[in-house]
């Protein structure tokens, strides 16, 4: 009865397959249309294997394992599905925080690029200068092959650039119609001055010519007990190393300087000494 059952149930697609298979003869070899047989034959077989196994005495106790494994399978897959969730929603987040980044990176490179010319160059807070062996020094003697120790260099301070920021808190009276940019121009014309004068002074005296032995001379009586360490200049020194006019805008920058604790000035003998803070 069972095999009339199975044979009705299965002609219908063995019967389709058969056909399937002996219009496209000229593509399907003979062992093919075998394999296709033999393996409907086996389903046969696995079917009838199986239909009287929930009445079988020996397989009664595998039933209840097999079903505690269906259920283990299930919730790792309920599992594996939440994970899985989880992580498309972590590659939603990496996607918008890439899109920002990018953003991020072309409006940097968009700065980069358009640079406002009036901004100052950076530079050092301090100017090295290597230091010249002292008068009647005599030079010890080396190997031939034994290095030379490096040079102490000595240090020039500098004033320190302006900020925007400091710039946006100096007071408006101060401040008046002084644009940035200016500000900073003179702070580097300052530099310059100071770098010139202690280049001077940093030099051994029997290199220096007539000039410059007199800038010396002169360097050194306006040194007093409150500018030692210190570096400092006058108005003489900013008219002999730069092109700076000691006008009424001049001073309106020194007093933003003194408000910003960049320079501040020392009265002595008659002489404005303005020192590096």
């Amino acid at each position: 009865m069972f095999a009339t059952w199975v044979f009705v149930k299965f002609l219908p697609s063995f019967l389709f397959s058969l056909s399937v298979m002996t219009k496209d003869m000229g593509s399907c070899s003979l062992e093919d249309l075998c394999f296709h047989i033999n393996a409907k034959i086996s389903n046969v077989k696995k079917c009838i294997q199986l239909r009287d196994i929930g009445e079988d005495e020996s397989c009664k106790p595998m039933l209840p394992k097999i079903q505690n494994k269906v259920h283990l399978v299930r919730d790792l897959l309920n599992k594996m599905e939440i994970i899985i969730k989880q992580q498309e929603k972590l590659k939603d987040l990496l996607k918008e925080i890439q899109k920002t980044a990018e953003r991020d990176q072309e409006a940097a490179q968009h700065l980069l690029e358009h640079i406002p010319p009036y901004l100052p160059k950076p530079s050092k807070s301090c100017i090295t200068v290597p230091t010249e062996k002292q008068e009647g020094q005599k030079k010890a003697v080396e190997p031939k092959n034994a290095k030379k120790p490096a040079k102490q260099p000595r240090i020039i301070k500098e004033v320190a650039l302006i900020t925007t920021e400091e710039f946006g808190n100096i007071p408006a009276y101060l401040k008046g119609r002084i644009p940035y940019d200016q500000i900073n121009a003179v702070v580097q014309q300052i530099n310059k001055a100071v770098e010139g004068k202690y280049k001077i002074l940093h030099q051994p005296l029997k290199s220096m010519s007539v000039p410059v032995r007199n800038l010396y001379h002169r360097f050194m009586e306006e040194e007093t007990k409150d500018t030692k360490g210190a570096f400092f200049i006058v108005e003489a020194d900013i008219r002999e190393f730069t092109q700076l006019k000691l006008d009424k805008r001049f001073h309106s920058i020194l007093s933003i300087l003194r408000h910003c604790q960049r320079v501040r000035e020392l009265r002595s003998s008659g002489l404005i000494r303005y020192i590096v803070c």
